[in-house]
Order: C-alpha cells, then sequence, then structure tokens
C-alpha cells in the first residue's frame, strides 16, 4: 500500500516497553505507509484511564475512546497471560497480578509460586491481545491475537518484559526473553493482532 500522506495514530498507552513494541510491529505490518504513532500525551489527554472492564477487548476499548480525537485514529491494546491450570489467571489482571501495577518481578514471582506444585505438561497457557481502534469518523471495531505455549520452571532471559521470562512458545525451546526481539514482533500475540489490525485499517483508508 503506497499513501502519502501519514496515518497519524495515537496509541493509549504510556508503557514504554508497550511502545517501542508497537512501533516495530506497524512499521512491519505497513512497510510503505508513513506512520506518526503518538502517545496520549501527544494530544492532551493525561491521567490514569480506568480499566473497570471485564475482558480484554472491554479494557481495550475503553482506552481507545479515552483517546479518541478528531484527525487521530485512536489505538489501545490489553493483553495478558491466561494460564490453563490457574482457571484462566491472571488474565486481565496480568500487569497487577502481585498489587502492584507493573512489578513484573512480584508478578513472575507469583505466577511460579502458584505452578509450583504443577507437572510440566500441565502448564500449558497462552498469550492474548485484544486491541481496540477508534476511527476519526467514529466508527469502532476491535481484533484479537493469540500465542501459545507453557510455562517454565524458572525465569530465563533477560530481554522482554512482563511474563516473557517465563513463557514459551510452541514450537520453540526458548523464552521469550531469550529469543531476538525481531522474532518476538513476528510471532507475538500482539503481532498477529496487529496484522488483523492493519487489514481492517487499509480497507478503511482506501475507501475513506
Amino acid at each position: 500500500m503506497k499513501v502519502n500522506k501519514t496515518m497519524n495514530i495515537v496509541l493509549a498507552s504510556n508503557n514504554k516497553h508497550k511502545i517501542k513494541e508497537f512501533t516495530a510491529i506497524l512499521k512491519d505490518v505497513f512497510p510503505e505507509q508513513a506512520i506518526q504513532l503518538l502517545c496520549p500525551a501527544d494530544i492532551g489527554v493525561t491521567g490514569e484511564i480506568e480499566e473497570n472492564g471485564t475482558t480484554f477487548a472491554e479494557n481495550a476499548m475503553i482506552k481507545a475512546k479515552a483517546c479518541a480525537k478528531k484527525n487521530y485514529i485512536s489505538i489501545a491494546d490489553d493483553s495478558g497471560l491466561a494460564v490453563d491450570a490457574l482457571g484462566g489467571r491472571p488474565g486481565i489482571y496480568s500487569a497487577r497480578y502481585a498489587g502492584s501495577h507493573g512489578d513484573d518481578a512480584a508478578n513472575n514471582a507469583k505466577l511460579l509460586a502458584e505452578l509450583k506444585d504443577v507437572p510440566s505438561d500441565q502448564r500449558t497457557a497462552h498469550y492474548v491481545c485484544a486491541i481496540a481502534c477508534v476511527l476519526p469518523d467514529g466508527k469502532s471495531f476491535t481484533v484479537e491475537g493469540r500465542a501459545s505455549g507453557h510455562i517454565a520452571d524458572g525465569l530465563y532471559g533477560e530481554g522482554g518484559f512482563g511474563y516473557d521470562p517465563l513463557f514459551i512458545a510452541d514450537g520453540s525451546p526458548l523464552t521469550w526473553a531469550q529469543i531476538p526481539e525481531e522474532e518476538k514482533n513476528r510471532i507475538s500475540h500482539r503481532a498477529k493482532a496487529a496484522r488483523l489490525l492493519a487489514k481492517r485499517l487499509i480497507e478503511w483508508w482506501e475507501n475513506k
């Protein structure tokens, strides 16, 4: 797709890891499109956005609508880890599973403790990413991507963030904290959701 005009996208997040990851993913899925990725502060949106939804999709849409402004495409994701042996926990509470928001070390420690007596073949899990999008004309939609795998018996690797040192995707012997960032950005739940987002945005962009 070749369009001269820049596609201005606001990502409803101040998480520097997520912004970096989204920037790389969007450049990959829109290789020929000029994109300017902005954060909420860039358009005058400040303060915390209360995520009181009961699903990833609901929380993503709450954030996207909070940053929806004229002439901007507003996107937001809500993502997390669902462990089968824990009934889908931590789920939408992944970022604050141990209490404090964004405390990766505490969250990983709690998850390992809860899986202490769970055999390796029962430690299956999947990452989920829902991306909500609000278009300048007010229309909105959500897409979802998943990555399946299992939880390791300890922390491995120095890369990534969140539960990446624990998550081993199907077909790989390494955690997401051990693989190159470029590889993760091709296979992750967020990348899969972003490709679905790209398809919808391209259809809208070419027909608006």
